[in-house]
């Protein structure tokens, strides 16, 4: 089927596939057992002001739209969600997360600020109280006991595009990272190199920029001279919220013609809006589009729109699943209601049918899942993430 012709099969099915799926899930309940009394106390970390707030609307969003769908329910429970400010690094996110560990949550969601994930890990550990990542996670956070992720580690939207260019790119082009110069800009620059290949004369030398300065409109000049000096075919961008916006917008008004390529969370949230047809022609690797064509994800997406008037994001949609992981978790504790026996069964909630298409938990606690080439182009009169193919299964 044609783009177009998709396009078009989805506005047409989303309302008739919205109703399709809510009526099988009702059928679906009725073998299920009955409903409780006993309400379950759920903590969701986001921040509410801020360079990352957009982000935390996405997460906070994407968990409410499941509750809604669900009467309230998380395991036939009725769910109290209570939501904490992560503000705006590592030491805020900590004591969000002790605020609710206080209050007795039965598990955790959310964060956005990646970089924060290290900060909370020992006090989630040491409460033995399940955390759901919806934002990312870096890779030394796998494997740890009672930190599950939602969404993606950090250094797959790398492995993605890497091995993609490395296919793609002719033997005679060259292609530049530009990263900020933190652990996490590092690490997307290490595992980009290692699926390209370290010994790859078309990958040149990286180009860092300070993780601490904020994104004003000179922000990037001396990284963007330095990248116009080095002349590549293709760019790799590893930047999100304001920074990614300002870098488009200094990038085009420098006059660089390289090919963007950068992780879907790049043109994700409100960069669309905020640099318009500046950011036609950017690819992005992701594990969702909006656009997907599947059951689940009409659902997801029509509901999210109706309820938001924005198209949901990748951050929305994982959120959306860490509640769906919880209904299932919940459900599969039965009587036994404490947070290390929901840790336990999180590890057994099997197949996930999710609007980004089937996923599961893999041993390091982290999806097995596909991952989608996206291009900024116009649906109609709107940008968007629109779906290209699919990259790989990672995870």
């Amino acid at each position: 089927m044609s783009q177009i012709d998709r396009r078009q099969a989805l506005k047409l099915l989303a309302a008739v596939g919205a109703a399709g799926l809510a009526a099988a899930c009702a059928t679906e309940e009725t073998n299920e057992p009955e409903t409780s009394d006993e309400p379950v106390k759920i903590g969701l970390i986001a921040p509410q002001t801020g360079a990352l707030k957009a982000i935390g609307d996405e997460i906070t969003n994407g968990f409410q739209l499941y509750l809604e769908l669900n009467q309230n329910l998380l395991g036939g429970h009725p769910v109290e969600l209570v939501i904490a400010d992560e503000g705006a690094d590592a030491k805020s996110a900590k004591a969000a997360v002790e605020s609710l560990l206080k209050q007795g949550t039965l598990a955790l969601t959310g964060i956005a600020n990646v970089g924060a994930m290290a900060g909370v890990r020992d006090t989630v550990e040491n409460a033995k109280v399940p955390l759901i990542a919806t934002n990312g996670i870096p890779r030394s956070l796998q494997s740890v006991l009672y930190i599950w992720c939602t969404s993606y580690v950090t250094s797959e939207p790398s492995d993605a595009l890497a091995a993609y260019l490395k296919r793609e790119t002719a033997p005679t082009e060259r292609v530049t990272v530009v990263a900020p110069d933190d652990d996490n800009g590092q690490d997307a620059f290490d595992a980009f190199r290692q699926e390209f290949g370290t010994g790859d004369a078309r990958l040149t030398s990286a180009v860092l920029t300070d993780p601490t300065a904020s994104a004003s409109r000179s922000f990037f000049d001396t990284a963007l001279n330095q990248v116009r000096g080095i002349n590549p075919d293709v760019v790799y961008a590893f930047y999100s919220g304001q920074a990614a916006t300002e870098f488009v917008k200094q990038y085009r008004a420098k006059g660089i013609q390289a090919r963007i390529y950068a992780p879907g969370f790049f043109t994700d949230g409100t960069m669309l809006a905020d640099t318009g047809d500046e950011a036609r022609g950017i690819f992005t690797a992701m594990n969702y589009s909006a656009d997907i064509n599947n059951a689940a994800n009409r659902l997801f997406a029509t509901s999210y729109r109706r309820a938001h008037d924005a198209t949901p994001s990748s951050a929305a949609m994982a959120s959306y699943d860490a509640a769906q992981v919880l209904d299932r978790a919940i459900r599969l504790s039965r009587d036994r209601l404490t947070p290390p026996q929901v840790n336990l069964m999180l590890g057994r909630v099997g197949q996930i049918d999710s609007p980004r298409g089937g996923w599961q938990f893999n041993q390091p606690r982290t999806p097995q899942q596909k991952w989608y080439l996206r291009e900024v182009r116009r649906d109609g009169q709107v940008l968007s993430n629109v779906l290209i193919n699919e990259l790989a299964t990672l995870g």
